[in-house]
Parts: C-alpha cells; sequence; structure tokens
C-alpha cells in the first residue's frame, strides 16, 4: 500500500490531535472487556433467538404452526417465516439507522435490546395451531417481522461501539467483536435446547418443551442492558454532535452519495450469510429429515461449529488489521466454494466424527469472513452516516443473502433430490461477494474518516 504523506500542516493538526486523544485512549483501555461484551451482548441475544428459532422451525414449528402439511413442506414453511425476519430489517435499518447518526449509538442499542427480547418472549407464549387456528402462525410471523426490525438497527450500532472507542489499528479485532455473538448465541442456544431435549420426552418437547428456550431469553436481555447502560456514548458520535456535523437526513444522504459503498458492503455480506445458512441451519434439517439420524448429534456437531468459530473470529478480526481485510476474506470465500461440495460428501458419509468435522470446518471457513466483515463494512462509509450506511448494507444484504437462503436451499433440495444444487447456489452467492471485495478498496491501514 502506497504511503501518504501529510502537507506540514496537516501532520501538525493530526499531531496535536493525537497527543490529546492519548489520555483518552488510555482511559478508555480498562473498558474494553466490559465493551466486547456490551458489543457482543445483542448480536449473541440475536442469534440465540435466531437459533433457537430455527432449531424450532426445522424440529418443532412444522408441526406446531403448520401441521396440515407433510414434514419437509411444513419445514419450508416455518422457514419461510424465518425470511420474514429479514425482509423486515431493512426498515429497522432505515429506523435506528437514522436515529443512531441522529441521537447516538447508545440510545438506539438499548431500544433495540429490549425490543428483541421482548418479542422472542411472547414466541414462546403463543398458543399453538391446535388451540389458536391460523391466528397461531399470524402472530408468530407478526412476532418475528418485529424482531426484524429491532435486529436491522442492532447490528451496526454494536460494532461501532467497540470500534470507534477502540485504538484505529486494532479496529478489525475490536469491531470482530460483535461478530462473536452468532457463534455465542448458536452455542448457548442448542446447548440450551440440547439440555431440555435430554431431560423431556420427544412429546412433551413437541408439547411446551420448547417453549422454554424461547422464554428464557429475557435474561439474555436484562444481562444487556446492565452492559449497555455503563458504557459512554462513542468518542466519534460526540465529536461530530460538538461540532454540529450530524447528518440531517442520513439515509438520504447514504443512496445519493455513497450507493457504491453500500454496494460493495452490501455483497460483502450475502455469501458469508448462506455458507452459515448452510452449515447450521440447513444441517439441522439434512441429519434428522434426510440422513435419519439422531437430534443430539446435529445439535453436538453444531455447538462444536460454533464454540471454533467463537474463537477464531476474534482471530481472523486481528489478522485482517495486519495483512488487510481483503486478503483473509477473499481466502474465505475461495474455500468456501471447495467446501460447498466437501461438505456433502462428509454428511453423505452418515459418521458422527465425519459430520462433525464438515460442520466444524465450515464454520471456521465462515471465520475467515465474518471476522473481518464488520470493520469492512463499517469502514466503507464516514462517521456521520456510519451506522446508517452499515444498518442498511447489513440489512438489504442479509435479505439477499440469509433471509431467503434456508428456504431456498431446501426447495433446491426438494425439487431437485440432489444436493448438488445446493452447493452451486453456495457457489453462487459466494461469488457475488468475492465480485464485492475484488472492487473495493482496502480499508484496515486508512484512518477512520470522522
Amino acid at each position: 500500500m502506497t504511503d501518504h504523506v501529510l502537507p506540514p500542516a496537516t501532520a501538525a493538526t493530526a499531531a496535536t490531535s493525537a497527543t490529546a486523544a492519548a489520555p483518552t485512549a488510555a482511559r478508555a483501555a480498562p473498558r474494553m472487556g466490559r465493551l466486547a461484551m456490551a458489543s457482543s451482548i445483542g448480536t449473541t441475544l440475536e442469534w440465540y433467538d435466531f437459533t433457537v428459532y430455527n432449531i424450532m422451525a426445522a424440529l418443532v414449528f412444522n408441526a406446531v404452526f403448520f401441521p396440515s402439511f407433510d414434514p419437509l413442506t411444513g419445514t419450508i414453511l416455518a422457514f419461510s417465516t424465518y425470511a420474514v425476519g429479514y425482509i423486515s430489517r431493512p426498515l429497522g435499518g432505515v429506523v435506528f439507522g437514522h436515529l443512531g447518526d441522529r441521537l447516538g449509538r447508545r440510545f438506539v442499542l438499548v431500544a433495540t435490546l429490549v425490543i428483541m427480547g421482548i418479542s422472542t418472549g411472547l414466541m414462546g407464549l403463543l398458543p399453538t395451531y391446535a388451540t389458536w387456528g391460523i391466528w397461531a402462525p399470524v402472530a408468530l410471523v407478526a412476532l418475528r417481522f418485529v424482531q426484524g426490525v429491532a435486529l436491522g438497527g442492532e447490528w451496526a450500532g454494536a460494532v461501532l461501539l467497540s470500534m470507534e472507542h477502540g485504538k484505529s489499528d486494532e479496529r478489525g479485532r475490536n469491531a470482530s467483536f460483535t461478530q462473536v455473538g452468532p457463534s455465542c448465541g448458536t452455542l448457548i442456544g442448542t446447548g440450551f435446547i440440547a439440555i431440555v431435549s435430554a431431560w423431556l420426552s420427544p412429546e412433551e418437547f413437541q408439547a411446551w418443551g420448547w417453549r422454554l428456550p424461547l422464554i428464557s431469553s429475557v435474561a439474555l436481555v436484562l444481562f444487556g442492558l446492565w452492559l449497555r447502560r455503563g458504557v459512554d456514548e462513542t468518542p466519534v458520535f460526540l465529536e461530530m454532535e460538538q461540532k454540529k456535523a450530524t447528518a440531517k437526513t442520513p439515509i438520504k444522504e447514504v443512496f445519493t452519495q455513497h450507493w457504491r459503498s453500500l454496494l460493495v458492503a452490501g455483497g460483502s455480506r450475502i455469501g458469508s450469510d448462506v455458507l452459515y445458512a448452510l452449515v447450521v441451519v440447513f444441517t439441522l434439517t439434512y441429519v434428522t429429515t434426510v440422513l435419519h439420524l439422531s437430534r443430539p448429534l446435529a445439535l453436538t456437531a453444531t455447538m462444536i461449529g460454533a464454540a471454533c468459530n467463537a474463537i477464531a473470529v476474534p482471530w481472523f478480526g486481528g489478522l485482517s488489521d495486519r495483512v488487510g481485510r481483503r486478503p483473509v476474506y477473499i481466502a474465505g470465500a475461495l474455500l468456501g466454494m471447495v467446501w460447498a461440495f466437501v461438505f456433502f460428501v462428509l454428511m453423505d458419509s452418515a459418521h458422527p466424527v465425519a459430520i462433525c468435522a464438515a460442520v466444524v470446518v465450515g464454520l471456521l471457513i465462515h471465520a475467515m469472513m465474518y471476522g473481518p466483515q464488520a470493520a469492512f463494512v463499517t469502514e466503507q462509509f464516514p462517521g456521520r452516516v456510519r451506522y446508517a450506511g452499515a444498518s442498511l448494507a447489513y440489512t438489504l444484504a442479509g435479505i439477499v443473502g440469509g433471509g431467503f437462503a434456508p428456504l431456498i436451499i431446501a426447495s433446491l433440495f426438494k425439487s431437485w433430490g440432489s444436493t448438488l444444487a445446493v452447493s452451486l447456489y453456495v457457489v453462487a452467492a459466494l461469488s457475488l461477494t468475492l465480485v464485492a471485495l475484488v472492487v473495493a478498496r482496502e480499508t484496515a491501514k486508512r484512518p477512520l474518516e470522522t
């Protein structure tokens, strides 16, 4: 990368700013542990909720909310309500992205956490189709919509909370704390369901046991509120507020002045979302419905993979600080294309060790993309529209990638009766991500634009 030489006046100003910022950084350093937890708690809750929903959609909801269809068709309908949570995200990205750039990161993060927790808790209290008829799945879809709206405004703020507080040469690692949330949420959610499944009989689990993991999300909400109430607003936003430099219409500004950044940031997310849907979401359906193996095997493979992913994400985020976001990200996308085929070879062996290896390696490859992703996406936008731009990129790409991926994967397998079509779909999604990365600029060594 070419070194940029600053003019004397600019260099003097930068030196003065750096000197003034040093005490602030020193004071902020001891808080990084709490910032990391506050940043990751929202996505942990998000993916706890989504993991519980995904598992229930694969194992229970097809009978509880869509009982008049055959098992695979009922699963596809359940995954359709999963997609609703992604379709509603852009609305949350617009509303909360605007508020995040106008009122502050911290304000929005508290609001989204509460909304997410309440909507998930209410899912656990819903009457079933047998009790409430058509209104049961309708209410499920409505709560899924609200959950998605809150999530649409959560991710970008959580990333900015740790990234804008931390050091400039550690943005990849600090931003990746938010990316640990999906693995932690998946691990907690899968572990909770595994415990409940072992404790209850299959009949009891389908009758009422599935409600327990959903209602228990309230505990994560309370813990998250305690964490976030103790975190200050980010220095970047406070500086903009002091200088009256906040955007009046951040959403409009993103679409009119930063549309290229929006396309690059959004395109970079699609492949990793689809790979995750294959390795985590579809594994549960494939192992239990297609291979006719036990539910604990599928849950165990997912838990081991999630634990490895949680450890690997910050490591790859830190690696992107040293070698660049794009090289790490591109390597993950290329390996993901290969694994889209190897994954089913190992799965079809029906051997427990091979199935666990398929999931673990798949999630390690996912971590290569997911580690640098948060910093890469948010660094595409200047501070005045960073919340709005990152939120829109995250939510719009989520529809194309993660939102419909489980539905498309299940439908492709049902229509073609072969995993080849599924693998090609994953490769196509990763190809879109590669295009976005190739045309993007490297952001790791650039100063964060305020």
